[in-house]
């Protein structure tokens, strides 16, 4: 084989390689998620550093829902306001966080979030949400009691399957 016939071939290989990537990025969704004016949302952690961890974990389960979306719809989150399940306790405030008493009262979660659905930069879907699970320790809940905001997630879950699965069917 010659010098040119291994040019032509490696050349080849890189024209697949870089249109398997084109494809892949084009195949699957893509998710963002914007925390608008977090100073002011109902009930977030006192620290810095627990704030970022409610933070961290949304957007974590956005990507998980929005890996749901079918190939090529983009999710895109801004996230209003935030009210986390339980409360915190003043006499029960610890430096090693936050402690959260969960009573199944008025202390449910609640997030106010705005979503767009795009596919190639056409919106498919979008609206105003406001979420809550007045009985969220009641029920089943899928989430481990380990899982870091695990009320939060299963109501973001089933507005989920209510809002955006159910209407694709």
């Amino acid at each position: 084989m010659n010098t040119i016939s291994r040019i032509s071939q490696f050349s080849g290989l890189v024209f697949v390689a870089a249109g398997a990537i084109i494809f892949a990025a084009n195949a699957y969704s893509a998710v963002s998620v914007k925390f608008t004016k977090p100073e002011g949302f109902a009930d977030m952690p006192f620290s810095d550093s627990g704030k970022e961890d409610v933070y961290k974990e949304l957007r974590r389960h956005f990507d998980k829902l929005g890996a749901k979306l079918p190939a090529g719809q983009d999710l895109k989150i801004d996230i209003r306001d935030i009210n986390l399940a339980g409360s915190i306790e003043p006499q029960r405030i610890s430096t090693d966080g936050d402690f959260r008493v969960l009573r199944g009262g008025a202390d449910f979660p609640m997030m106010e979030f705005k979503y767009v659905i795009e596919s190639q930069g056409k919106v498919i879907k979008s609206g105003d949400a406001r979420v809550t699970d007045f009985n969220y320790l009641r029920g089943l809940n899928r989430y481990s009691a380990n899982e870091p905001l695990r009320y939060e997630k299963k109501m973001l879950d089933e507005w989920f399957v209510k809002e955006i699965v159910a209407e694709k069917n």
